[in-house]
């Protein structure tokens, strides 16, 4: 009865979102073909920032001390003084460390400006609905300063000539994730927080604005399961929405991190984008050549299917102070990123996912980060070594313009002039 009525009032409150665009201008990104975009976090803060929610993803308590849970510090050198927020560290060598917060407007128009000055198409911007939702479907607090953050990047985008669309992570999410996902869409078109009619920044695919949905058919215990998904893809899709939906790396074979249930391949065809998720699956160059070939054959299953496939590429992974496993994949100076963007082409892809663009936990950031980290007391921060700190936005950027041309991706990084 809860679910008929909330399906009943956002049905009433929303029109059908191709009808409104077609009332509004025309997208400034109509289509991902040719496209690369970034995932978008945008989930750190900092005790003086609005959120008030004191230190999120940069540190936790052990032992009455504070201690780092990323690997990397982000670049704030160009940030002023008053925007800089020092984590509470012992450090060795006697160095300072300082971060800057996403709750903030200005290190959102810093990012989407490196976006714009790089060559960068956009950003799928994560949002988390088990941090802003109890069980009750009671809005919590920190509910407020993920809408700021969420309309930072819209403000962004349009002024930097970005796209960005919204990503749903449902991960953490009960039985009733379908009704959590809903309650909050209503709540971000009801406030104005996202406003597609007229937004022309909000990335689209084939006529319709995309929205997203990450964590569907993995078999990692997750609470709700396919019926719960099901639901989301039908709203989204009756709304007008094309689906791009985020799925395990062996999504197709459903073998190793996907459930073995026929019916998940019945629901990705009722979606538009499939984006599979590849962060840990492997970790060098043979592994990238075993990528390609499941790409390939991923690319070939959604073209049967009338749908598209957007892969996901990552720069390596870190997360040695939170999990101990320091340089858990190498970077390689960017050799690793370049080669999964050439295998993606070969494959046959027609557009790209990087993960992420400020995601410093898992250390698969290609933001700029602090090239000269202080040495911790008992903790160590990683860099780009003798690499320029914006060394993965402008491989990035070459990436994307490679991509985008009919001219077969090169194999070697590029040289840098």
């Amino acid at each position: 009865m809860v679910q008929t009525t909330i399906w009943a009032a956002l049905v009433f409150v929303f029109s059908t979102a191709a009808t409104q665009a077609a009332t509004g201008a025309p997208p400034l990104y109509p289509s991902l073909d040719g496209r690369v975009l970034c995932g978008y976090q945008g989930w750190f803060r900092t005790p003086d920032d609005q959120a008030k929610a004191g230190w999120r993803h940069y540190l936790r308590q052990r032992g009455g001390a504070w201690l780092p849970v990323n690997d990397y510090l982000p670049d704030v050198s160009e940030v002023k003084a008053e925007e800089r927020c020092r984590l509470p560290l012992a450090c060795a060598d006697g160095g300072v460390a300082e971060v800057v917060s996403s709750d903030n407007r200005n290190t959102v128009n810093r990012h989407f400006a490196w976006m714009r000055q790089y060559g960068i198409d956009g950003v799928f911007v994560q949002r988390f609905p088990t941090d802003f939702y109890g069980r009750d479907l009671a809005p919590a607090p920190f509910r407020a300063s993920g809408d700021r953050v969420l309309g930072y990047c819209r403000e962004a985008a349009a002024e930097s000539g970005r796209s960005y669309s919204l990503l749903y992570d449902l991960s953490g999410l009960g039985s009733n994730a379908d009704a959590v996902v809903m309650a909050d869409w209503r709540h971000l078109v009801g406030t104005g927080v996202v406003c597609v009619t007229n937004d022309v920044a909000w990335q689209c695919h084939k006529g319709k604005p995309i929205i997203a949905l990450w964590g569907m058919g993995f078999n990692d215990n997750r609470q709700y399961g396919l019926d719960a998904c099901e639901r989301l893809v039908n709203f989204f899709k009756g709304e007008g929405y094309a689906v791009l939906l985020g799925v395990p790396f062996y999504w197709r074979s459903l073998k190793t991190d996907t459930v073995a249930d026929e019916r998940l391949h019945a629901v990705l065809r009722k979606a538009d984008i499939i984006h599979s998720w590849s962060v840990g699956r492997f970790g060098d160059e043979a592994g990238v050549q075993r990528a390609e070939a499941v790409w390939r054959e991923d690319a070939e299953w959604c073209r049967e299917n009338g749908l598209t496939f957007m892969p996901v590429v990552f720069p390596g992974f870190s997360w040695g102070n939170l999990m101990g496993a320091s340089n858990g994949i190498p970077r390689r100076d960017g050799v690793f990123l370049w080669s999964q963007f050439a295998a993606a082409k070969r494959a046959g892809v027609g557009c790209v996912y990087v993960a992420m663009f400020d995601e410093v936990d898992e250390g698969t950031q290609i933001f700029k980060i602090n090239n000269a980290p202080p040495k911790g007391d008992g903790f160590t921060y990683l860099s780009y070594g003798t690499l320029p700190s914006d060394h993965y936005l402008w491989l990035t950027g070459e990436a994307t313009r490679l991509f985008r041309s009919r001219q077969p991706f090169p194999d070697v990084l590029p040289t840098r002039r």
